[in-house]
């Protein structure tokens, strides 16, 4: 009989009980109106049972001989609090389910930084941030070899405590569409300090192409973040892609400036390789890096320039953060708010349809000389430019000689009259084009101008490849 009890003891602790990856728990906002595959592991053949409250029936599935098991649901909109329940040999219930909108906020430390961190508006606002509506997922950092299926993290709801640990970019921007939207907002933030976008970006892909191979065999070693293309990758967003997500927001670049002009195509096959995984179009909006003092000539301008240049990408849109600097000694401004606020407005006029003014930053667009006087048309200017100044700064205009002087300037509606006594025959214009700008050029409704050239000249930013 003991032989019996303990061989019946024996097979049922041998059954392993069904376990779900780490993005998938209490407290999470699904998507709204998408289908929603629910994943994890079991014993193969295993039967198991998906009871969600939103649902009319329950599915089943078996798992499968790899001991992974799937299911789909569809989504309702958004909505809540509701429960999964998922079956096999043990139970697990799901709680305080929300389905609403789900955002990624991803790239280096300016995304990553938190109140605690010393992001001064979010640590203000502190105190009086209980928004249930608003959850939040941070990913632990995780470089890999190889593509992970599980990513280490828990959802909290955002609330004075929790709120100070997570990105202050991505509160903001979610606080923004949760008040517009009403509905309830997800924001997973998978951002590393430091780290090099091509670390975000799978590796064969970061190798396929001239410019991106070039850009990754010349990261420089540093002690904060891998140098490793696609390592970040397979830690960090590839245990995600099967989780359903509205889009992306995106704040990295300054650990790219040894590469500058290989960050164009980097954002391209960033963008379409996430995409791809998620197999959706994915909107992806961005920060233009800030001004700092990096002690470069041309390093820093040539990045702001692929960042400009990526917004042919499909919807995509960029900010522009050149008056949102406190210290230019300081590569990580300590106000975040408009810049959430800014990526904000592009989703919800972008993505979601709704009216929220001018939100795209003017756009140098072309360029007349008339005699000694160079005019520049803007786009997204429709009620034309101001200064805030008695005079245009950070404007330089050069000859065919490619030597730059102060410029003047005169602005007329949308267009820019630029000249100087030093240049009688103006071939180029350039704007705020250095690292540390400390620009004053507006749109009326109070957007900074895009840093710009009209020139197409060698900048001589160029990496060394190791060998």
């Amino acid at each position: 009989m003991k032989k019996i009890l303990l061989l019946l003891f024996c097979s049922v602790s041998a059954f392993a009980n069904v376990s779900l990856p780490s993005i998938l728990n209490s407290n999470m906002v699904l998507q709204q109106q998408t289908e929603l595959v629910l994943w994890g592991w079991a014993d193969p053949t295993e039967k198991i049972t998906v009871s969600a409250s939103w649902a009319s029936a329950p599915v089943s599935t078996t798992c499968a001989n790899d001991a992974v098991w799937k299911v789909s649901l569809q989504t309702p909109k958004a909505g809540g609090p509701y429960t999964i329940t998922i079956q096999g040999h043990n139970k697990i219930e799901l709680t305080n389910i929300l389905i609403g909108e789900v955002w990624l906020c991803s790239g280096q430390s300016n995304m990553e930084m938190t109140a605690a961190g010393g992001v001064k508006d979010a640590l203000a606002e502190a105190p009086t941030a209980n928004y249930p509506n608003i959850r939040f997922f941070k990913v632990s950092r995780r470089a890999a070899e190889t593509a992970q299926v599980d990513v280490r993290g828990n959802w909290t709801v955002c609330d004075s405590a929790t709120m100070k640990h997570i990105s202050a970019v991505g509160y903001f921007f979610g606080k923004k569409l949760q008040n517009t939207l009403n509905v309830p907002i997800g924001l997973i933030d998978a951002s590393w300090g430091g780290s090099f976008m091509d670390s975000w970006v799978p590796e064969t892909l970061a190798m396929l192409y001239p410019e991106t191979r070039r850009s990754a065999l010349a990261m420089p070693k540093a002690p904060w973040a891998p140098n490793k293309a696609g390592v970040l990758y397979n830690g960090m967003i590839a245990p995600l892609t099967a989780f359903p997500i509205a889009g992306v927001i995106w704040y990295q670049g300054e650990a790219n400036r040894h590469d500058a002009p290989a960050y164009y195509k980097l954002t391209h096959t960033l963008v379409d390789a996430w995409r791809g995984l998620w197999q959706k179009e994915l909107p992806f909006y961005y920060v233009q890096i800030a001004p700092f003092t990096y002690g470069d000539k041309f390093q820093t301008a040539a990045t702001r320039e692929s960042q400009t240049r990526a917004m042919d990408i499909p919807k995509s849109g960029m900010i522009v953060t050149t008056d949102l600097v406190d210290n230019l000694k300081d590569i990580h401004p300590a106000y975040k708010k408009e810049v959430g606020n800014r990526l904000a407005n592009w989703a919800l006029a972008e993505t979601y349809g709704q009216k929220v003014g001018l939100y795209k930053s003017p756009q140098y667009r072309s360029m007349v000389v008339e005699g000694a006087k160079i005019r520049l048309t803007f786009d997204n200017a429709p009620n034309g430019l101001v200064v805030k100044g008695s005079e245009v700064t950070e404007l330089e205009i050069a000859g065919a000689d490619g030597v730059f002087s102060k410029a003047q300037a005169r602005i007329k509606g949308n267009t820019l009259e630029v000249w100087s006594e030093a240049v009688k025959n103006p071939v180029a214009v350039r704007f705020a084009f250095r690292d540390a700008p400390v620009p004053n050029l507006f749109s009326k409704e109070g957007l900074p101008v895009i840093p710009f050239r009209t020139d197409a000249w060698d900048l001589g930013v160029m990496p060394v490849v190791k060998p």
